[in-house]
């Protein structure tokens, strides 16, 4: 799975959201995390030290315990539980945030929170991933799913997003997310992860009128949630198409680009100033198709170097990325290099610095910090204003925003001559907290 999520349970758990799970919000402590099902949440601050324990930790002061990541899954084991729990959701979404300060905040959720409300039942096995219990293979299958109803079958995503809102205010962006109609169709026609989709193949070419039911019933769905998220908080939203690249690029132009289409011209009637993100992992075979979806910004993997995403894909699309994850492995002077590589590549505007994909399982923290470390000193403190959400804004649409401007004409009268001579993007890090493998 290439999202930023996790799942829902088979019923609204509205009623459990604010049941003994935990009592409220103002009263819960603060957890740190690390899953089995590979989520990776950083220590959060804590009010009785300066610093977070895990940071204290990593410079080799001394600490009462070793930073630990396993509070939160040991009381809340199942992966759907936790995102269901609107505390919960609020409080995982906002770790990352308070320990690195990035300009965007994450829902905590999962593209398949949907399936539920369709009447497509699904779980998450330790281990396994998703589970579909019953396979959508024909089109009686595909008569049984409804259309996705946001405010009553996850109204704790709404509130969530409300929450988030305003707890960051206008420090960070808070970005929602929605997974595109052959991803989710993949899903439940396969029935979970896969790795040849031969089921959904078999169906596409052997009885496409039914897959396209399906997209159809998807696509109207995914739309309406993306207004729901936006109404509710979301100020950008992104799209992960993560297993349409498994698709040749004739059959890219059937099954998803004028699904994904549809999607951005409903919620732009409505939200058109909406910035909608898309992702498709290992989409090298397919950026010249991208622009075509519609989409404000193309998110791009490591796989493609970023200079050359940028001429394949045009001066009007944004772009997000796209440092390897790996390189988090490597040393701070590599990681740094990296990073300075990919902002000199992507140019000095529409650009969002991200990583080509979540953060992997067993990176090491220091690293973390270290990466935080080194886009500060390309992007120095003083450089940078309050409303981090606006910037991420300006991004999206590729204006200048006042930090690039002052940065820019201070290189050009000789001033302050430690700063990069690359233009400024936006520092965006969006931790991936429900990978499933």
């Amino acid at each position: 799975m290439s999202c930023i999520s996790c799942p829902i349970s088979l019923y609204s758990p509205a009623s459990v959201a604010r049941n003994s799970a935990i009592s409220s919000r103002s009263k819960s402590k603060p957890f740190a995390i690390r899953c089995t099902v590979g989520e990776y949440i950083e220590a959060p601050k804590v009010a009785s030290v300066a610093e977070p324990l895990l940071l204290n930790a990593v410079r080799g002061e001394k600490v009462e315990r070793p930073p630990s990541y396993q509070l939160l899954c040991e009381k809340h084991p199942s992966f759907r539980e936790r995102s269901e729990n609107v505390d919960l959701v609020v409080e995982i979404s906002l770790q990352p945030w308070k320990v690195f300060r990035p300009d965007g905040v994450i829902l905590f959720s999962d593209i398949l929170t949907p399936l539920p409300g369709m009447n497509i039942p699904f779980d998450i096995v330790k281990g396994k991933g998703p589970v579909i219990y019953s396979p959508i293979r024909t089109a009686d299958d595909v008569a049984q799913v409804r259309e996705f109803v946001p405010e009553e079958s996850v109204p704790y995503v709404g509130e969530a997003l409300t929450i988030l809102r305003e707890e960051v205010k206008s420090d960070a962006a808070v970005l929602g997310f929605v997974g595109a109609p052959f991803t989710l169709a993949s899903y439940v026609v396969e029935g979970g992860s896969s790795k040849h989709f031969t089921k959904i193949k078999r169906l596409a070419f052997s009885q496409p009128q039914v897959l396209h039911s399906l997209l159809q019933k998807f696509t109207n769905s995914m739309a309406q949630y993306i207004k729901y998220q936006a109404d509710n908080g979301a100020q950008a939203v992104q799209i992960f198409d993560s297993w349409a690249t498994e698709l040749s690029p004739v059959d890219f132009e059937e099954f998803s680009l004028p699904y994904l289409k549809q999607i951005v011209d409903s919620v732009k009637k409505t939200h058109p100033d909406l910035p909608l993100i898309l992702y498709a992992s290992g989409s090298g075979g397919l950026l010249e198709r991208l622009p075509l979806t519609g989409f404000d910004v193309v998110s791009l993997d490591w796989t493609v170097d970023m200079a050359e995403g940028r001429r394949r894909l045009g001066s009007d699309v944004a772009v997000q990325g796209n440092v390897d994850p790996g390189v988090l492995f490597g040393s701070k002077e590599f990681i740094t290099e990296r990073i300075n590589d990919t902002v000199r590549k992507a140019g000095s505007s529409k650009h969002i610095l991200n990583l080509g994909h979540g953060i992997v399982v067993g990176t090491p923290e220091e690293n973390m910090i270290g990466m935080t470390a080194a886009m500060k000193k390309i992007f120095p403190q003083g450089n940078r204003v309050a409303q981090r959400s606006e910037h991420l804004r300006l991004a999206f649409r590729g204006m200048a925003n006042p930090s690039r401007e002052r940065h820019h004409e201070d290189e050009q009268a000789g001033k302050n001559a430690k700063r990069t001579k690359v233009g400024m993007v936006e520092f965006e890090l969006w931790l991936n907290v429900g990978n499933y493998t």
